[in-house]
């Protein structure tokens, strides 16, 4: 942050702003859900892809991919055969991903205002869920 040492400012808002990236990492649907479910302890691939439902292998191992380069998911390969790798959230990780949980757990107490928004919206508007403006 500006004032601290000679590193520039950084705001999400500019689109060259490398923040923005991580932004996208941390707050898509995979890499929120991963993150949440690391903050409950480290684990192995698939016990982390049948924790996060409906994520596909491929998509997976490049939101872990991603979140590692962030500093936020670390990656340990044990010398097994088959080999063995853990994952489990970095100091960081764990702050972003408790501050995930906060919205995650508003979200899930605030649904039946939600679907009742989504019926009324889509009573007026003559569709079920059009998606689009």
């Amino acid at each position: 942050m500006a004032g601290m040492d000679d590193r520039p400012a950084f705001d999400v808002f500019s689109r060259q702003c490398p923040s923005r990236g991580t932004l996208e990492h941390v707050t898509g649907r995979w890499g929120s859900l991963t993150l949440g479910a690391l903050y409950e302890g480290g684990c192995r691939f698939n016990e982390l892809r049948r924790r996060v439902d409906g994520v596909s292998e491929k998509m997976l191992s490049q939101t872990l991919h991603a979140l590692e380069r962030d500093g936020l998911v670390h990656r340990e390969a044990q010398p097994t055969n088959p080999p063995r790798v853990d994952y489990e959230l970095t100091p960081l990780g764990r702050d972003v991903a408790e501050r995930l949980l906060g919205l995650i757990e508003l979200v899930e107490g605030r649904m039946p205002e939600v679907l009742a928004a989504r019926e009324r919206y889509d009573e007026v508007s003559g569709g079920a869920g059009r998606g689009g403006r």
